[in-house]
């Protein structure tokens, strides 16, 4: 036995396993999602969720104003405007996808810390 897998055998506790039991092995976006609301970083996701939604009606309302705009500079403008607010969505969607992502990724690092210490019980 290796001084780290007793370390992650130690960490580990009855509420790891709990945690470990309710994961589903295929959870879908919206689920994700849900996921990722929750725990210490959950309001900055509610908060990046609801910029995402603001800046999706914002770029409706630029696409509008751009096709009922009847001045050529102010047709100018809105369409600025809109090439905007599409890059600001997409970074607000990218940082929720890249969230998503890492607790995905921290789900399944959580699986192989419970196998590792249920596997050096095993071996005991």
């Amino acid at each position: 036995m290796t001084d780290t897998d007793n370390g992650i055998r130690d960490i580990l506790d009855a509420d790891d396993k709990a945690f470990l039991n309710e994961l589903e092995s295929d959870r879908g976006m919206f689920r994700q999602i849900g996921d990722s609301m929750a725990g210490p970083m959950g309001g900055w996701t509610k908060l990046v969720f609801a910029m995402s939604v603001v800046f999706g009606l914002l770029l409706i309302f630029c696409f509008y104003m751009v096709f009922t705009s009847h001045e050529p500079w102010e047709h100018l403008m809105w369409a600025i405007a809109a090439l905007a607010v599409l890059v600001i969505q997409g970074f607000t969607k990218n940082w929720l996808f890249q969230r998503m992502n890492m607790l995905s990724i921290l789900r399944e690092v959580k699986r192989l810390q419970v196998q590792v210490a249920l596997l050096s019980e095993e071996r005991k």
